[in-house]
């Protein structure tokens, strides 16, 4: 019985209960709670404001939440954050790629930061898989929006972290670079790592996530599948076809119910 519990005790790889966080006694999050199984792909909407970024920041050990328990690939984040710290991998809104050094200077960097032995190899690969060998030995300022994006989430990839949170990842990028991005998040999930997702465009949330949450005013107010969220939908009129509500039309209703109570 004991070996049951402790698998399904490895297969959260996010736990956040009663999670709360001031700025200047402004309060951002009023008790946050939501779990995010391994190897998913999970998505936190909200809109600009709502303290996604405030989330991503206390999960991945930047900041200090002010009460609540967050375990991240089962280490609480307050007592373990190194073990925490080397289970995961960071992307923000912005590239962290360094413009002066090539694609491929950037990931050995990066490798030879994680310790990893054979960093030119390490490297190589991830140029392959996220096709960015013809352009390996140019400058990343020379990079389209879409192929700093890529390079930044393969930097993000050195040393196989269990675990990704990708912080808006698509914003400002075109629609083609958008999708790019999408297929490499698909894949992240196929190959077993987990994906935490901060977004405010819907339709990346409706293409991409097994599970997700809206946060608003500092609170998740709902979280489940789409198909689940579907369902707090008010029914569609039958007219002709039955009209399936886009995630859109759920997350508008759902914030407008909240507003008029």
């Amino acid at each position: 019985m004991k070996e049951e519990i402790e698998m399904t005790h490895h297969d959260i790889a996010i736990s956040v209960q009663g999670l709360e966080k001031s700025y200047k006694n402004i309060p951002v999050l009023t008790g946050v709670d939501f779990q995010v199984e391994a190897g998913s792909i999970f998505a936190l909407l909200g809109s600009n404001g709502a303290g996604k970024t405030t989330i991503v920041k206390i999960l991945s050990t930047l900041l200090k939440q002010d009460s609540g328990t967050v375990s991240v690939n089962g280490f609480d984040v307050a007592s373990k954050p190194g073990n925490v710290r080397a289970s995961i991998s960071l992307t923000g809104q912005f590239a962290a790629v360094d413009e002066i050094l090539t694609g491929r200077e950037n990931l050995i960097m990066i490798a030879k930061l994680r310790h990893l032995k054979d960093s030119h190899t390490v490297a190589d690969d991830l140029l392959k898989r996220f096709g960015l060998t013809d352009a390996a030995d140019r400058r990343a300022s020379t990079y389209s929006g879409g192929m700093r994006r890529r390079l930044d989430i393969a930097m993000s990839l050195v040393g196989n972290p269990q675990l990704i949170f990708l912080d808006e990842p698509t914003t400002g990028l075109d629609p083609e670079a958008r999708i790019e991005v999408w297929n490499i998040v698909r894949e992240l999930a196929d190959n077993g790592t987990t994906v935490f997702l901060t977004t405010q465009y819907l339709d990346e949330a409706e293409q991409l996530a097994d599970r997700i949450a809206i946060l608003h005013k500092g609170r998740i107010i709902v979280s489940g599948t789409l198909a689940e969220l579907k369902e707090l939908f008010p029914p569609a009129k039958v007219e002709y076809i039955e009209k399936q509500p886009t995630l859109e039309e759920i997350f508008l209703a759902i914030i407008g119910e909240k507003m008029e109570k």
